[in-house]
């Protein structure tokens, strides 16, 4: 059978010298053995190599065709620290979901009101109509890792239980993470028809005061994340509407929450 270097083989069989000097002698002679180019013996008893063909090398075609023999006490067969990279492995995954979910749980987004700033009063004489401009404010408060956005609010003015206003918009606002945002609305109420009396009373110069209760239900619509909450507010008002008046005093606040 071939060989790339038969005299090595009779050197590497042979058993070595203790002696320093015989060491070094050896060794440079597996050095000079190590620049042999490769020969093929064949003779009568010889068997050209299956894996070269006694070229002394393989074949680029056969590459991918080949498996080599590994001795099963190969250091390439037993990895080190396997389990501690595993162990490792896991750590490093529960960390990054338990953030992630952390900072992207959808978080609740409160809606409070903030009373009525500025109430504009006119009258309709010839209706007997008494109409009111109520700017009100809702206080909105993001908890969230992430900006929300208020696409729907819709309010609505009660007077004795007969609505005398509404008002709706989209696309109010874009609240960024952790923070609060002030949205103002102005509903338009008249206050007539049945309820005319009213008109009197505001006009009646006698009184000095003249204090009516509105009461308001507030709707706001929250979208974040793909999810869309929606929170309403119920509130009843002091409002003079003898004269234009800023910062009316809420009577209470009825907040129903969030819901889908």
């Amino acid at each position: 059978m071939g060989s790339h270097h038969s005299s090595a083989l009779t050197f590497c069989q042979r058993k070595k010298d203790d002696n320093p000097e015989d060491l070094l002698a050896d060794r440079d002679q597996e050095e000079a053995i190590a620049q042999f180019p490769y020969v093929e013996f064949t003779g009568r008893n010889s068997i050209t190599c299956h894996t070269c063909q006694g070229a002394g090398y393989i074949p680029a075609e056969q590459v991918n065709e080949l498996v080599a023999l590994i001795p099963h006490s190969d250091q390439r067969l037993r990895p080190q620290r396997t389990k501690q990279y595993v162990l490792l492995s896991i750590l490093l995954c529960l960390l990054a979901s338990g953030l992630v979910f952390f900072f992207l749980f959808p978080h609740s987004v409160l809606v409070d009101d903030n009373g009525i700033k500025v109430t504009q009063v006119t009258f309709n004489e010839q209706d007997s109509l008494v109409v009111l401009d109520v700017t009100a404010t809702l206080k909105i408060r993001n908890s969230n890792f992430y900006p929300v956005a208020v696409t729907n609010l819709f309010s609505q003015v009660q007077y004795m239980k007969a609505v005398v206003g509404s008002y709706t918009t989209t696309n109010v606002s874009l609240i960024a993470p952790r923070s609060e945002h002030l949205v103002n609305f102005t509903v338009k109420a008249e206050v007539g028809g049945p309820s005319s009396y009213v008109y009197f009373y505001c006009t009646l110069p006698a009184i000095r005061v003249h204090n009516i209760v509105i009461f308001m239900r507030t709707s706001v619509k929250i979208s974040y994340i793909g999810h869309i909450s929606q929170s309403t507010l119920e509130t009843q008002h002091y409002v003079d509407c003898g004269v234009n008046s800023t910062a009316a005093q809420s009577l209470f606040l009825v907040p129903r929450g969030p819901h889908l």
